[in-house]
């Protein structure tokens, strides 16, 4: 897969992670935990019917065989899933969004602590635009009285995503050998941490009162803005590096905040939109550099 293509893929990422505002504002009668529940087993009926496509009867066995990277994966995914749709019932999808977008930032300082990863001062300084984008708009938000609670549940998310995007990218560097064995399959942790949020927030989210309309909406959720794209996320994590990975992830925000403006009349302010600026302003400016170098490396090599 060419640079290109997985950036390509991870804005198609990006674009469903977004939904996830504006379709919880449309929800009649589930609230908190069950919406939290539904999405989390309509992503687990997802994965496990893609997973037995792809993999077949292999499944079973190397889920059987998982070693500890799955599982831990799997605990990061579940808390992921869960936090993120739990934030967004208290609290502005803004501010949720907002809130994740520390996790370049904390990504990369993960991927240098513990990988030894030598981030370029291209990335670095991308990093600093956005989260000094992040931080104007988060600013806002707080003087004008947003829930601290959502926002505390919020931040568990970057911080578990950092932590799961920097083993998935540790475990894709691993070479197979005698004595470590081949890579663990890190698929099945997304459907594990599906299913242990789910199994988490049922209790809580007891008695069930969604709709049909509800659940035509969370399987949407289920599906499309988590079980495929996280699919794919999880095979891009071969081909980028986790930082870009946490920092093209960054347009789940600017992409949010739109859905939610445009399909729950959530008007994002004037803080938001230039927070937003200089978020898409990082982007482009990281990703411009990055094609430039490649291509004069390209042509070095050709020459």
């Amino acid at each position: 897969m060419t640079h290109r293509r997985a950036v390509v893929l991870m804005i198609l990422v990006t674009l469903m992670w977004s939904i996830a505002g504006v379709v919880t504002r449309h929800l009649d009668a589930a609230r908190s935990f069950e919406v939290n529940f539904w999405r989390s087993l309509f992503n687990a009926m997802g994965l496990l019917t893609a997973l037995v496509a792809m993999r077949g009867p292999m499944f079973w066995r190397s889920l059987a065989q998982a070693r500890w990277p799955v599982w831990v994966s799997s605990v990061c995914w579940g808390t992921m899933y869960t936090a993120f749709m739990i934030a967004l019932t208290l609290t502005t999808v803004a501010n949720v969004l907002v809130t994740l977008a520390i996790g370049p930032l904390v990504t990369a300082l993960f991927a240098r602590l513990f990988l030894r990863h030598r981030l370029p001062l291209r990335t670095w300084l991308a990093i600093a635009l956005g989260c000094a984008g992040i931080a104007w708009m988060f600013g806002n938000e707080a003087a004008a009285g947003v829930s601290l609670t959502g926002t505390l549940v919020a931040l568990a998310v970057p911080l578990a995503a950092a932590v799961n995007w920097t083993l998935l990218q540790s475990v894709s560097s691993r070479k197979t050998s005698a004595e470590s064995g081949p890579l663990p399959d890190m698929l099945p942790a997304i459907l594990v941490g599906a299913l242990l949020s789910a199994f988490a927030t049922l209790p809580l989210a007891w008695p069930l009162q969604a709709s049909t309309h509800d659940l035509g909406l969370l399987a949407i959720l289920g599906v499309v803005q988590l079980a495929i794209p996280c699919l794919l996320v999880v095979r891009l994590s071969r081909e980028l590096p986790a930082a870009e990975i946490a920092l093209l992830g960054l347009l789940e925000v600017l992409f949010g905040v739109t859905w939610a403006w445009l399909g729950a009349g959530e008007q994002p302010s004037s803080a938001t939109l230039t927070g937003g600026a200089m978020v898409i302003g990082a982007l482009i400016l990281n990703e411009m550099i990055e094609l430039r170098q490649r291509r004069r490396t390209f042509a070095s090599q050709q020459a």
